[in-house]
C-alpha cells in the first residue's frame, strides 16, 4: 500500500545537493536506522553504517547494479529522477525509493526499500527497459556489488573475514579469512556433476563493521555470490545472474529481490536476519520435537559390508552408555533406485526388516533408516520401467551423481515425488522406522531438466523445485510419526537455506575439522534459530576423533559410530575399547545433564573471525555457557552477555570452581589447551 510521504520522510530522503559538505557527494540518500546508501549522479553508490552513534564507511563509491550486453558491462546511468513512498507490506512499515537512470537508449529504475523492522538492510529490485529500436543481447545483472576498504595490510594482520556458502567437491570451510588474490564465485548451480547448492547469501568483515548480500526469493536461483580480494586493501562482494536474453524493443526485465545488510562482529547477525526477513514473507519453520536433540549410534562403524549380528550385538551397549536412537546406515538396499532389501542381511524381506526395529524398540531407542533420494543407479528395476523419472541434460545425456555412480531423479516431475512417498510410507508404516537420515553430496542442488516428457515450464524448474520435492517427504513422514526426526545431510555442501524447512535435524555433514564442527554450528544456528537441533556428527570425524568439547560448546547434539565388541571390526579407530567407553560414557553423561543442544545459542557475542581465542555462549535456564578453543591460550577472557549481578563460575567438565565475578563486563584469566568450558549461574 502507497501514501503520501510524511514531512520527515521527505527530509530522511531529500535529494542532496553537490555541494554538501559533511557527506560524500551524491544525489540521492537512502537510510535506514543503522544504513544509509548515496548514489551519484552516474548511479553508483556508496554504503554506510552507523552503530553505537558512530558512523563507519565501507567503501568508495562504485557500480552496484548494472548489466552486460553483447559481452561488455554497463556501469554508467545518468540520473533522471526519484520517486519517494512510504509503504505497509507483508515485511511491514517501510519507505521506498525508485531511482531512474539511462544509459544510451537503456533506462534503469532501482527501486529501494528499507523497513522499519529491519533498520540494518536494504531491499532492492532493478528493472531495465529497452527503448531502442532493436534486440538488445542481455548477458547477466549485477546487484548490490561492493568494494569493502581496510587499512590493514596481510604482514600486520588478516584484514577480513568472510562467509561463503558455494558447494564445491573440496569441501571448503564456509567461514574462512581473505587473502590477497582470493576469489571464489558461490555459484548456486552445479559446481560439479553432484555438487551444488547454497545458502543464497555471502557476508565480508573486518573488526569494526561488515556487509552482507544476498537474494530474497521464495525459491533457489541459479545466481553467483563472488566474493574476492583482488589486493591487500580492497574485498569485493555482490550478486550475479547470468541471462543470456534477448530484451526486445518496448520490454522490460526485472531482477530477482536482493538486498544489502551492515553489521557488528561476524556473519551470524546477516544470517538470523536474512531467515527472520524469509520467514516474514511466507517461509515457515517447524519447531523441533525433543526427540531430535537427543544422542546418536550409528552403525556406520561397520560400513556398507556391516552383518546384522554386529548390529544386534552392538545395541545392548548403545543402550547401556546412554544413547538414544540406532541408526542403520548404508548397505542395507540392493541399489539405490530400487531400495530393495539385500536378501544376506534380511532373507525373509520386511519381516525381517521389522524384527530388526522391534529389536531396536526393545532397548528404548528411536530407530532411524539411512536413505539417499533422488539417486537411481543405471539397470535397476526403477530406470527400466520408468525411464521418464530421469533427469536430463539439455544435451540429452543424464547427470551423473560421481560418488554413487547413479543418475539423478527429477525432483519436479510429479511421478517422482509419488514414488518418493510412497518409499518413505514403506519405510515409516510398513517397516516402523521412526526418523530418516537423508543422506548424500547431491541433495542441495540439482541441474536444469530438459526431459521433454516432464513439460517443465523452465528448465531450472528441476533446480527450484529442490524444497518442494524435500517437502513432500517431510510431510508424509511427521504425518505418520509426529515425532520423527528427519535429519538431512548433504555431505560437506553448504546446506540449501530453501529445504530447510523441510527438516527438523541439521548436522555437520561429513566435516573435514573440529573447526568445521564448530562454524558449522554456528552457521546453522543462525539460519535455523531453535527449529532443528544441530547435531554434531560422529565424533569420530572430529580432530583426533574425540573432541566430544567442539559438540558440546556449541550446543551440538552428541554422535558416535563406535564398533562394539572391540575386534568386531577391522576399522581399529572405531573399536570402544574399555579405556575409550570412560570417555565416551563421561561426555554423554555430561551432555545429557547439560542439553545445550536446546539452549539458546547467543552468536551474536563473539566474532568467529577476529575474537580470539574463539569463543561460543549458549544461554539456558538463567545460566550462560562459555566454549573456548584454541591450541593453547593463556589470558584474558571476556565473559560476554551476563548481567550486572554476581555469578558463580565453574569449570563444568572438570567440575572445578573458578570463583565469582560481576557482570555485566566481566572476565578472568585462563590457560587452557584445546578448549575450557565455563559455566556462569547467578548467584
Amino acid at each position: 500500500m502507497l501514501k503520501k510521504m510524511t514531512a520527515w520522510s521527505v527530509i530522511i530522503f531529500q535529494l542532496i545537493l553537490l555541494s554538501c559538505t559533511q557527506e560524500p557527494p551524491h544525489v540521492v540518500k537512502i537510510s535506514g536506522k543503522n544504513i544509509t546508501v548515496y548514489f551519484n549522479d552516474q548511479l553508483h553508490s556508496q554504503v554506510t553504517a552507523q552503530f553505537d552513534q558512530k558512523n563507519f564507511n565501507l567503501g568508495d563509491f562504485a557500480a552496484s547494479e548494472f548489466v552486460k550486453i553483447s559481452g561488455s558491462p554497463v556501469t554508467d546511468f545518468k540520473f533522471m529522477g526519484k520517486q519517494l513512498n512510504e509503504i505497509q507490506d507483508e515485511i511491514g512499515k517501510g519507505t521506498q525509493v525508485i531511482i531512474n537512470g539511462e544509459a544510451g537508449s537503456l533506462q534503469k529504475s532501482v527501486q529501494i526499500t528499507t523497513y522499519d523492522d529491519f533498520p540494518a538492510m536494504a531491499v532492492y529490485s532493478v528493472q531495465y527497459t529497452n527503448r531502442s529500436g532493436e534486440n538488445i543481447q542481455l548477458d547477466s545483472w549485477t546487484n548490490n556489488h561492493y568494494l569493502i576498504k581496510t587499512t590493514v595490510t596481510p604482514e600486520q594482520a588478516i584484514a577480513f573475514w568472510s562467509f561463503q556458502s558455494g558447494s564445491y567437491e573440496s569441501r571448503p570451510d564456509w567461514v574462512l579469512p581473505l587473502k590477497s588474490g582470493f576469489s571464489q564465485e558461490n555459484y548456486m548451480g552445479m559446481n560439479a556433476s553432484d555438487y551444488g547448492g547454497g545458502t543464497p547469501v555471502v557476508d565480508v568483515w573486518k573488526p569494526e563493521i561488515g556487509i552482507g548480500v544476498g537474494h530474497l526469493e521464495m525459491v533457489p536461483k541459479l545466481v553467483s555470490l563472488p566474493v574476492a580480494m583482488p589486493d591487500n586493501q580492497t574485498a569485493s562482494l555482490g550478486v550475479e545472474y547470468r541471462l543470456n536474453q534477448v530484451l526486445p524493443p518496448g520490454e522490460s526485465f526485472r531482477t530477482f529481490k536482493t538486498f544489502v545488510m551492515v553489521h557488528q562482529g561476524d556473519n551470524f547477525t546477516t544470517l538470523t536476519e536474512y531467515r527472520r526477513f524469509m520467514i516474514k514473507q511466507g517461509i515457515r519453520f517447524d519447531m523441533a520435537p525433543e526427540t531430535s536433540y537427543e544422542p546418536i549410534w550409528c552403525a556406520w562403524g561397520f560400513q556398507r559390508n556391516f552383518t546384522m549380528k554386529q548390529i544386534y550385538d552392538a545395541l545392548p551397549k548403545v543402550k547401556e552408555l546412554g544413547y538414544k536412537w540406532a541408526v542403520l546406515d548404508d548397505g542395507w538396499q540392493t541399489s539405490e533406485g530400487d531400495w530393495y532389501l539385500v536378501k544376506s542381511k534380511f532373507p525373509k524381506g520386511d519381516a525381517d526388516m521389522k524384527k530388526l526395529v522391534d529389536q531396536i524398540h526393545s532397548y528404548g531407542l528411536g530407530a532411524q533408516l539411512w536413505w539417499a533420494p533422488l539417486a537411481v543407479d543405471p539397470g535397476t528395476d526403477l530406470i527400466k520401467d520408468h525411464p521418464d523419472y530421469l533427469l536430463m541434460n539439455e544435451d540429452g545425456s543424464y547427470q551423473k551423481i560421481s560418488w554413487w555412480d547413479s543418475y539423478y531423479l527429477c525432483p519436479a516431475y510429479a511421478p517422482v515425488q509419488d514414488y518418493t512417498r510412497k518409499l518413505v510410507e514403506t519405510f515409516m508404516k510398513t517397516w516402523d522406522w521412526d526418523g530418516l537420515k537423508i543422506d548424500g553430496q547431491h541433495l542441495n542442488a540439482a541441474p536444469p531438466c530438459y526431459n521433454p516428457a516432464h513439460n517443465h515450464v523452465r528448465p531450472e524448474e528441476g533446480f527450484e523445485k529442490i524444497p518442494e520435492f524435500f517437502k513432500v517427504i517431510y510431510e508424509t513422514a511427521m504425518a505418520i510419526k509426529p515425532k520423527a526426526v528427519i535429519e538431512i545431510c548433504p555431505c560437506g555442501t553448504a546446506y540449501a537455506f530453501h529445504t530447510m524447512p523441510y527438516m527438523n535435524q541439521s548436522v555437520a555433514s561429513d566435516p573435514t575439522s573440529s573447526w568445521q564442527i564448530r562454524l558449522k554450528g554456528k552457521t546453522l544456528q543462525a539460519l535455523m534459530a531453535g527449529s532443528a537441533a544441530y547435531f554434531g556428527d560422529h565424533v569420530e570425524l572430529s580432530d583426533d576423533h574425540n573432541d566430544f568439547a567442539s559438540q558440546l560448546g556449541i550446543g551440538g547434539g552428541g554422535g558416535t559410530k563406535f564398533t562394539w565388541p572391540a575386534g568386531s571390526t577391522e576399522k581399529e579407530r572405531f573399536n570402544l575399547s574399555p579405556e575409550k567407553e570412560k570417555i565416551w560414557k563421561k561426555w554423554l553423561d555430561l551432555y545429557l545433564d547439560k542439553m545445550l543442544s536446546n539452549g539458546v545459542y547467543r552468536g551474536e557475542l563473539y566474532d568467529l573471525g577476529f575474537d580470539r581465542p574463539e569463543t561460543h555462549a549458549i544461554q539456558k535456564d538463567k545460566k550462560m555457557y562459555y566454549a573456548f578453543y584454541g591450541d593453547a591460550y593463556q589470558g584474558t577472557v571476556e565473559l560476554r552477555g551476563l548481567e550486572n549481578r554476581a555469578y558463580q563460575l565453574m569449570d563444568y567438565e572438570n567440575q572445578v570452581d573458578l570463583g565469582t565475578v560481576q557482570g555485566s563486563t566481566a572476565s578472568i584469566q585462563v590457560d587452557f589447551k584445546h578448549h575450557l568450558l565455563i559455566s556462569a549461574e547467578p548467584k
